[in-house]
């Protein structure tokens, strides 16, 4: 085989997207939270980016004012007349522009002593402290425990092997090593009982059994009762199976719910307490509200955190300045270009958004005056034909946004989903037959729960016949709903 180089031409085209274009799908895609700190990242690093302040009317207006001559700038030639009055004005005029310009100088300010507090120490004395995690915690508590030094780094090493939720997931075997002489099994095993001492309660166990019985045998209460039924019956209690403990403990059923309710109150995961708190508050992107006087809906950016941006006018002007070198005009261009993209990006985005809620809410009407029963079937490409944008620019600007109205805060991709027709050729959506399904759930009799196929048959009598029951056990499902026989009340 022969192996050759050549050159060759040939015409070809290429879709290719500008880095403007490319910046304003990200800009759209951002939640309002994302968008803020994106902002905040553009303003550090662009200079010719700033914060517009809010105007004040009465302050004067120096745009408006006359342009006066400026002495100052004049060619400083002393005549040769008698008086020279003139050019010692002019002398007197330049120390002022100095002294004005010093006057703006802050950083070359002596700092003086003031009485008042300091506004950056008493931000730092107001910022929260970082949460302490499970390890730290239990790794104070284990300092003040009284123990031989074995059963010390044996704890030590439990403390290390347990998850965020407390629970210690290796076996004591597994944690002792033969080729060290540090601690053995026993000192293991007394450091484990050690460790399970500390607060909070619960925490060390190797399972959820014995996560209870260590927080009932802690208890202020005597709960002699349920460390029992824990103890010999966890696996038919995980099964509702209530007559056969009742039988098997020569009790009642009732004694046994009451029990369960009082076991309630107990942590299955008692880590998650200690540490840092990773649910993140929703931040409300669009609001609909509902005009008092009329029946039409009003929508509005929820916006108003994010601030006014401009180009400054001084590097505006810096940048036409024929003074100005060649290297720092071009600075200046390739700034004041980048900001002029992220103004556009960001005014693109909030009519973008705006458009797309309106079309949702005019679609969804029912939904939003009724409720969640009357959510309808809404492709995502109606909603881009109607607000004559491309189908991906509608996906990125529903994505992480969220809508607030009478129904409550919704994800904005919640109002798209595909449905189905009832008899009367009415349309319901996936999300509107869950709601419907777990309605249905919710009204049954608790000690005749319905099963997977009597819920199908409920939903074809309210018109919806097209569903399987595997259906019916999907979505009963996704709502978290256990099957008939767990949610049985005996």
């Amino acid at each position: 085989m022969k192996l050759e180089m050549s050159t060759q031409m040939r015409m070809e085209q290429r879709m290719k997207l500008a880095p403007h274009m490319i910046q304003s799908m990200e800009i759209l895609q951002l939640p309002i939270l994302a968008l803020q700190e994106r902002i905040e990242q553009e303003l550090n690093s662009n200079p010719v980016l700033e914060m517009a302040e809010p105007s004040n009317p009465e302050a004067p207006d120096s745009d408006g004012e006359q342009p006066q001559d400026n002495i100052g700038e004049k060619d400083l030639v002393v005549s040769t007349d008698n008086n020279k009055v003139e050019d010692f004005q002019r002398l007197d005029s330049l120390g002022d522009g100095f002294k004005d310009y010093m006057g703006q100088a802050g950083s070359f300010h002596k700092r003086t002593r003031t009485d008042g507090p300091d506004a950056k120490l008493q931000a730092i004395k107001n910022t929260a402290a970082p949460p302490q995690s499970l390890h730290d915690h239990l790794e104070e508590q284990w300092r003040l425990v009284e123990a031989e030094k074995p059963v010390k780094k044996a704890g030590g090493m439990i403390i290390d092997y347990l998850d965020n939720r407390g629970y210690l997931t290796v076996r004591l075997e597994q944690l002792h090593n033969k080729d060290r002489a540090d601690f053995t099994i026993d000192d293991l095993k007394h450091a484990l009982d050690l460790v399970q001492n500390l607060e909070p309660s619960g925490v060390g166990a190797r399972d959820l059994k014995e996560c209870l019985l260590i927080q009932m045998a802690q208890s202020s209460e005597d709960m002699t009762f349920e460390s029992r039924l824990i103890a010999e019956h966890m696996d038919a209690l995980l099964e509702n199976r209530l007559p056969d403990i009742a039988k098997k403990m020569k009790c009642s059923v009732k004694a046994i719910n009451l029990a369960v309710k009082r076991m309630s109150k107990l942590d299955t995961s008692p880590g998650l307490q200690i540490g840092p708190n990773r649910n993140h508050a929703i931040t409300t992107d669009v609001i609909v509200e509902q005009l008092d006087d009329s029946a039409d809906f009003t929508v509005r950016l929820a916006d108003s955190d994010l601030p006014n941006l401009r180009v400054s006018k001084y590097y505006a002007k810096m940048a036409k300045d024929t003074k100005v070198s060649e290297k720092t005009k071009k600075f200046l261009q390739n700034n004041i270009r980048s900001a002029q993209w992220i103004m556009d990006a960001i005014e693109q985005r909030k009519n973008t958004l705006l458009k797309v809620t309106r079309a949702v809410v005019k679609y969804q009407r029912d939904f939003f005056e009724k409720g969640q029963l009357h959510l309808r079937p809404l492709p995502m490409s109606k909603v881009a034909d109607d607000v004559g944008v491309h189908l991906a620019t509608v996906s990125r600007a529903v994505a992480g946004k969220y809508v607030q109205c009478s129904q409550g805060i919704l994800p904005l991709r919640k109002f798209f989903s595909g449905g189905t027709k009832d008899d009367n050729g009415d349309l319901y959506s996936w999300e509107a037959i869950r709601a419907k399904l777990r309605r249905i759930i919710d009204a049954e009799d608790k000690a005749k729960p319905l099963s997977d196929d009597q819920i199908r048959r409920k939903l074809a009598e309210a018109g919806i016949n097209k569903l399987a029951r595997r259906t019916v056990a999907k979505y009963r499902k996704l709502l978290n709903i256990p099957t008939a026989r767990f949610r049985k009340k005996y």
